[in-house]
């Protein structure tokens, strides 16, 4: 009998800010094919190496596919299947008799970007609003970036179009590997070069972005705000800057210039470690740039100074009135353009006054045993056990017995070892959802391509079912899915003209009606007074963790060439992809210094503990840096820690976001 073939279309729901439009091919009910929609003007016909490999995770046989229920110690990971009635009884009454004793204020929601579908990954926060629970803080990934922008620009980050880099001449690549982790850009980097653009690389990573572009600086890391002051005191110095923009479009200019004059080119390079010619010819380059553009990463802020990295590096493109041209300006998102009724979607009128919040950086001291107020915790889309700072703390706090804990997760990660309840849930294959991107301004809407498998339930699905049992009257916990593309789109932002519900559910993609061209701020910020704002003026600060004789190196961990995060990190063909496991590059030098020169595996330790890795020698790593690339799954590491062991819960400048790349190390022999 011949199974029928079908192509379907879908949306990827990876957190990337590409954001790929893609054509599945489904062969009955089983996922067979992936690749990226031709017909779409950003995704253009491919799909990176990693999402390319999620037929493979879709149909993998240790996929979850029932309800589960503790039977071992936390931490054991042992279950046995029950149905789902058993299991949404059982939560039900354990977390009533938590809201008697402890109250709301006891029940914490910890997730992220497991997806990054606003149905099911912001919807659900509606039923711990109802229930008058914590409010969680999302501040993990991108607060900090975030707060730097909007210090410039205004409350919502929006930066130049990817679609018109052709038009840029002088392409920087900040801080982000872009050919890894925003590889849908490298077409338009490529035909933009075609076109008579240069494209300098800026990184203390080489890596695949660095060998693509023409040029690559490998900077310091954390002295990214000393280099961007110096450059613009440099295009001033040098009459680049557009003096009628800044008089129509600025405020403090003139105290940004004074703090830019502490750091003349010479003293910057020889604090970045970088040559003060290159840096000479670069402010000439881009200043005299018919179209100069920034791309910086997220990667970049995570640290003590990052805040005010992202600050100084993003003010370049407004201080060359790079805005008021086609392919000039900078980007970080593009997210601040969909102007989506989320509040209407996520019920955030139920926040009650006085509701504590939840930095979700700090949960290992919020989990802390003995003094913790949290007695349950519900886990969904992210894997905190691996990818929470100070790891051994939080499995600490993990097993506790007096913390009830359900996770709803597609396989049996770290973090689900510790679950009371481990529950299936549907992959993006499985479910409709509705996304943005913080890479281009295409607004998608997906359908499910496949049932789920086996007893796999959604995130909405398995909230308004427990609402149900507990009683709560939201109204948007009930609503179906039409109903709830109807409350997104219900803004009345401009942007969003012409985008009804049936067009996007038809189209699946449709780009926000935005002004043509679209430059965003040529006329200057999003704030009242319309202002981009030079002042305060960023800072080159000096972290309060520095090297030491006991820990000489800075460890930073960017995204690995398969291995991303923990979402994708048990699927066998990336494994293998990856070497079979996790490893850190290591300078030679480094290496020779540590005694540890050929060892294969090395120990690495910090204040807050030790892991062990295997080391790969290459002068990609910059001299005093320990670079660990990609984030694993602990329980597939050698030692079966994680790479966050090393980390603490240390707060950046700006946006009290994570400081993963701020931790100082050394290296043994294993």
């Amino acid at each position: 009998m011949t199974v029928p073939v079908k192509i379907l279309k879908s949306v990827c729901a990876l957190d990337c800010p590409d954001a790929c439009a893609l054509e599945i091919r489904v062969e009955g009910e089983r996922v067979t094919g992936l690749a990226g929609a031709a017909d779409h003007p950003v995704t253009r016909g491919f799909a990176c190496v990693k999402t390319a490999r999620y037929p493979e995770r879709q149909e993998q046989a240790d996929r979850l596919l029932m309800p589960l229920r503790r039977v071992g110690r936390k931490g054991e990971g042992r279950f046995e299947e029950v149905d789902w009635e058993t299991a949404l009884d059982g939560i039900a009454a354990r977390l009533r008799g938590i809201l008697a004793d402890h109250g709301p204020q006891s029940v914490l929601p910890y997730h992220y970007g497991g997806t990054m579908g606003i149905l099911e990954g912001e919807s659900p926060r509606a039923f711990f609003r109802a229930l008058g629970a914590l409010e969680l803080d999302q501040t993990i990934c991108a607060t900090t970036g975030s707060a730097a922008w909007e210090a410039n620009y205004g409350p919502w980050k929006i930066g130049t179009d990817p679609e018109t880099l052709v038009h840029a001449r002088a392409i920087v690549l900040w801080g982000i590997n872009a050919l890894r982790s925003h590889s849908h850009l490298a077409p338009f980097l490529t035909e933009a070069r075609r076109r008579g653009a240069r494209i300098l690389h800026i990184d203390p990573y080489r890596n695949e972005t660095s060998r693509f572009a023409d040029e690559h600086w490998q900077i310091r890391v954390g002295t990214d705000a000393a280099l961007a002051l110096a450059i613009g005191g440099a295009l001033a110095a040098r009459g680049h800057i557009d003096r009628d923009y800044l008089a129509a479009c600025a405020s403090g200019v003139e105290e940004y210039l004074e703090a830019c004059a502490a750091w003349p080119l010479e003293r910057a390079a020889d604090v970045c470690g970088l040559d003060a010619a290159a840096v000479s010819s670069m402010v000439d380059w881009f200043g005299g740039s018919e179209s100069p553009f920034i791309q910086v990463g997220y990667g970049m802020t995570r640290n003590e100074s990052g805040g005010n990295a992202l600050r100084a590096i993003t003010l370049l493109p407004a201080l060359v009135g790079a805005w008021r041209r086609q392919g000039g300006g900078a980007c970080l998102s593009t997210s601040g353009a969909f102007r989506l009724a989320r509040e209407r979607v996520t019920a955030a009128h139920r926040i009650a006054p006085g509701t504590r919040r939840v930095n979700m950086v700090r949960l290992a001291s919020e989990l802390e045993p003995g003094v913790s107020p949290i007695r349950a915790l519900f886990v969904f889309n992210s894997n905190p056990a691996a990818v929470a700072p100070d790891s051994a703390r939080v499995r600490a706090g993990l097993a506790r017995e007096d913390l009830f804990t359900v996770v709803l997760e597609h396989f049996q990660t770290d973090t689900a070892d510790y679950a009371d309840w481990l529950l299936p849930a549907t992959t993006f294959l499985e479910h409709a959802d509705v996304y943005t991107s913080y890479g281009h301004y295409h607004l998608q809407y997906a359908d499910p391509v496949v049932p789920p498998r086996g007893q796999a339930r959604s995130n909405r699905w398995f909230f308004a079912r427990l609402a149900e049992r507990l009683g709560l009257d939201e109204p948007s916990l009930f609503l179906d899915t039409p109903r709830l593309v109807e409350e997104l789109l219900s803004s009345g932002h401009p942007w969003l003209a012409g985008i009804t519900p049936e067009r996007l559910m038809r189209e699946k993609s449709v780009r926000l009606a935005l002004p043509e061209p679209f430059l965003p701020y040529a006329e200057g910020s999003h704030f009242p007074d319309g202002k981009i704002r030079f002042s305060p003026v960023p800072q080159q600060l000096e972290f309060e963790e520095r090297c030491s004789a006991d820990y000489p190196l800075r460890l930073i961990s960017p995204p690995g060439a398969v291995v991303v995060n923990t979402t994708m990190g048990n699927v066998p063909s990336i494994i293998r992809q990856a070497g079979g496991e996790p490893h850190v590059i290591v300078h030679p030098a480094d290496a020779a210094r540590a005694g540890v020169a050929g060892a294969g595996r090395v120990r690495i330790t910090s204040a807050s503990g030790s892991i062990v890795r295997r080391a790969v020698e290459s002068e990609d790593a910059r001299e005093g840096v320990v670079v660990a690339v990609g984030q694993w799954w602990p329980k597939l590491a050698p030692d079966r820690k994680s790479l966050n062991d090393l980390t603490n819960e240390r707060l950046t400048d700006l946006g009290a976001g994570s400081t993963f790349g701020n931790v100082v190390v050394r290296i043994s022999p294993a």
